[in-house]
């Protein structure tokens, strides 16, 4: 049987003995492309987009097929092969390199599915968050595999003005080579991806996270400043640190309780040895104006009091050979690992069971804030071939589960009344953003190079469709808080912190107390860093209106708040080079110090409008030199725009008390920014 179109359902369906393969309209100036190998009949899995299709304009004949959808164009040769061109610009998109597909069986029906396209002179941004330091990620070979500190959300965004999403959650990798692009799923059901048009960036992700979903309402208090430290052992310590920031009029927004807190993995409850009145500790906690967030995670200890309900009821995430278990972890009460489960998000019965667990173990108490830790999930060996998902074979659907983990706290929140929800979260795939997502770096060192690794990270993950993203100010592993070489870098980071779009503080600080580890509040890195850092939580808070602003625009258009200066300046050419500075909303230019010791900055300034720095006015388009003392954060501000909030002046806080400890927004005394002082106050 020889090739051919046809026309079924509005969709273009092109057809040979061995390939079936459908185009449809999706979304605004967007394609749903769908191949799999004829005679497959495998139910496709889980998958990201949730618009329905949109109607396209249809041609097909012997010479071949088009299908137009606004701006965008697919053309279908007689083998079925594609080419995606820009109607208005006449520009060739993307061209699938003929005979290169791949689709061959696998196992259980899956086939192993290779896609590839032809090379191109681009820029290539997104595929989630990962630690190379790279923005542009043209010449990396990118794992489609979650992992802590590596999150896979398979979209990437392209200067030639298009969107990609690789609609699979299985695991596998995209190489990004010089010679051509290549996706790879290792088990699936067929190829599904989804690609878009605009002539700008800002376009791409409205189109995208509207194919996709766009976050809720972001909170206020969200926009605030989140306390934590390893592990606060007790509610009584907790409450010491909540209310020696209260004693000290310094704006706390969030504290939370991290691991450990429960009886065993897999309880989702306070142990009430340490924790005897979670119910009054919220209150207390809400007197003062600040949120409580509980850690909670996805593992069950055989030991839990839950475990042989969920290993007989079916779930927990099986395995297709061995024991049941994913990981091995420390729990509560050992000190040597024990094997954990997990259970299993994909699948909704469970979802129900762990929220209703939730709800009484801690929402009841009044806690509306949940940090989805260790959500990837944490697998040692991580050997997805032998886990088993009720969606199906971890090979196929292994990048899934955050998504599914983060739906089962929306949905059961949602269902709850709640109106305000935000997950904390260390992975994420495409689409989590609708779930009220934010993702946060995961546990990397404190060091500079991990500082700068972030900046990258940090814009990758927001031109992924996820628009609350933070890290842990000073890094998570390391830092000792008397000495002046970290008191550096802890104020650095705080400087990039407060224009990231939550700002958190978080660290283990001393590794001699694996269960607990160091103060990590803000007086413990000695008097002048104090000094800096209080300055810094009050121009936070005189932000909140600006950042709510930004929110609300991610919320309805898809436009992240923090953004590198190609997605505002898209007709510059050298914005496009920039990959250490960024755009906090449309008025603040943000270019953090990321080298130890350096006390200026050399920092490029788009071209189309001047700019002001420290009252000083600077003309768009070139480079410029600043200095930059550790008192001072290099952020430029659009010539003309409305940044009174920079302005450092008395403000009440939460409790009224609060008061700006420095002449401006932006710099303390400089007679107090030196770290030769060890002691704390």
């Amino acid at each position: 049987m020889g090739a051919g179109f046809s026309e079924e359902d509005g969709e273009l369906v092109w057809r040979c003995e061995s390939e079936e393969v459908r185009v449809q309209g999706w979304g605004a100036d967007s394609f749903r492309v769908r191949m799999r190998r004829a005679g497959n009949r495998i139910v496709p899995g889980p998958q990201a987009l949730i618009n329905s299709d949109t109607p396209a304009e249809l041609t097909h004949g012997p010479s071949g097929a088009t299908v137009t959808n606004g701006r965008l164009l697919a053309e279908v040769s007689p083998e079925g092969w594609f080419t995606f061109t820009d109607v208005e610009s006449g520009k060739v998109l993307l061209q699938e390199k003929p005979r290169s597909r791949v689709l061959r069986h696998a196992s259980g029906g899956l086939d192993r599915a290779e896609l590839a396209f032809q090379p191109a002179e681009e820029k290539l941004f997104g595929l989630g968050q990962h630690q190379h330091g790279r923005l542009d990620q043209k010449g990396c070979v990118i794992d489609l595999a979650q992992r802590n500190t590596e999150v896979a959300i398979p979209f990437l965004l392209s200067s030639k003005g298009y969107g990609f999403l690789w609609n699979n959650p299985g695991i596998g990798r995209v190489e990004l080579g010089h010679n051509g692009t290549r996706w790879v799923a290792e088990a699936t059901w067929g190829i599904d991806f989804w690609i878009t048009a605009a002539e700008t960036p800002a376009g791409v992700l409205a189109n995208y996270t509207d194919a996709t979903g766009r976050p809720p309402q972001f909170p206020s208090w969200a926009a605030g400043f989140w306390q934590s430290k390893l592990r606060y052992a007790s509610q009584k310590e907790l409450l010491s640190v909540a209310r020696e920031y209260h004693r000290r009029g310094l704006l706390l927004d969030v504290i939370v309780v991290d691991y450990f807190h429960w009886p065993a993995m897999g309880d989702w409850k306070f142990d009430l040895n340490a924790w005897p009145d979670p119910a009054s500790m919220v209150r207390e906690l809400e007197s003062m104006g600040i949120k409580l967030m509980v850690s909670v995670w996805p593992t069950v200890n055989a030991a839990s009091e839950n475990f042989n309900e969920m290993s007989s009821r079916g779930l927990l995430v099986q395995t297709e050979r061995g024991v049941g278990a994913l990981t091995r972890f420390v729990d509560t009460r050992s000190d040597d690992p024990v094997y954990v489960h997990h259970y299993d998000a994909t699948n909704p019965e469970a979802r129900d069971y762990v929220w209703e667990k939730i709800r009484r173990g801690y929402h009841e108490f009044g806690i509306q804030i949940f940090w989805l830790d260790a959500c990837e999930p944490e697998m040692t060996p991580a050997d997805h071939s032998n886990v088993r998902y009720f969606a199906g074979n971890g090979l196929a659907v292994g990048c899934y589960y955050p998504l599914a983990n983060q739906q089962t706290f929306f949905d059961g929140l949602t269902a709850a009344g709640e109106r305000e929800i935000v997950t904390l979260c260390r992975s994420a795939w495409a689409g989590s953003q609708r779930f009220g997502a934010a993702l946060w770096s995961g546990d990397i060192p404190s060091t500079f190079e991990a500082l700068r690794a972030q900046v990258r990270a940090g814009l990758n993950a927001a031109l992924s469709g996820i628009s609350w993203w933070t890290t842990d100010i000073g890094g998570f592993h390391g830092g000792d808080n008397d000495s002046p070489a970290f008191r550096e870098l802890i104020v650095r980071w705080f400087q990039y912190g407060v224009f990231c779009p939550l700002f958190r503080l978080h660290g283990v600080r001393d590794p001699s107390s694996a269960k607990s580890g160091g103060p990590n509040e803000i007086w413990s890195f000695g008097k002048p860093a104090e000094t800096i850092i209080i300055s810094l939580l009050a121009l936070r808070h005189r932000m909140k209106p600006y950042i709510l602003q930004q929110m609300k625009q991610a919320q309805h258009e898809g436009v992240p708040p923090m953004r590198p200066l190609f997605f505002d300046f898209p007709n510059d050419a050298n914005a496009w080079k920039i990959e250490d500075q960024f755009f906090f909303g449309p008025d603040l230019l943000i270019a953090p110090v990321l080298e130890a010791g350096s006390t200026a900055r050399h920092v490029y300034l788009p071209a189309g409008c001047d700019w002001s720095f420290r009252d000083e006015r600077y003309e768009g388009g070139g480079f410029v030199e600043v200095e930059v003392p550790l008192d001072v954060v290099p952020v430029f501000t659009r010539r003309g725009a409305d940044v009174s909030f920079l302005r450092a002046e008395s403000i009440g806080g939460t409790n009224g008390q609060t008061k700006a400890s420095s002449p401006t927004a932006l710099s303390a005394s400089p007679s107090k920014a030196r770290f030769n002082d060890t002691t704390s106050n």
